[in-house]
């Protein structure tokens, strides 16, 4: 009896343990591989579609972290690439981050590039200021609006002014 409650006891630790260790799907979207994603998947398919307490999705953060293989996975499977927490969508944390691939990807997807965030900042607005012309070029590219206007009133053009950066100047010009 001693040895079958020893077992039993070991046992449990044991599962425990591994329950511990277990990633959830924020952690995934992180750092994670998408073999990891698609066996949270296949537990709960909607879990790719949850929120953290912070307000991000799996694939926002995938985005934030250039995690590229996971975003892209997420891209093709989420219910809404265009989800907007209080700090915009995933298209606007590549746009922040600089990630042109994973830009490309959300675009080929159906990212909307002119969702702003609760500043009114548009992706084409962050690649504007941190001076990203191949972003800028792919964000016109699938027409992202030059005349959008942050809650300052500030369009691309006026953010590009204040970076003295000529060639998005003229980007945006053309």
């Amino acid at each position: 009896m001693k040895k079958i409650t020893l077992i039993l006891l070991l046992l449990s630790a044991f599962c425990y343990a591994q329950e511990k260790e277990e990633k959830n799907v924020f952690d995934v979207a992180r750092y994670g591989t998408v073999a990891e994603m698609k066996q949270l998947v296949a537990k709960d398919k909607n879990s790719i579609n949850s929120v953290n307490p912070m307000g991000f999705t799996p694939l926002i953060l995938a985005c934030y972290r250039g995690n590229t293989e996971v975003a892209a996975y997420l891209a093709k499977n989420v219910e809404n690439i265009n989800y907007e927490s209080d700090n915009g969508t995933a298209l606007a944390a590549v746009a922040v981050k600089g990630n042109t691939k994973i830009a490309k990807i959300l675009l080929e997807n159906g990212a909307n590039p002119n969702t702003a965030d609760r500043l009114g900042v548009s992706p084409l607005i962050y690649a504007v200021q941190f001076e990203n012309e191949p972003l800028i070029k792919l964000l016109l590219q699938y027409k992202a609006s030059k005349t959008h206007k942050d809650n300052k009133g500030r369009t691309p053009l006026d953010h590009a002014h204040a970076t003295k950066n000529d060639n998005i100047i003229n980007l945006l010009n053309n």
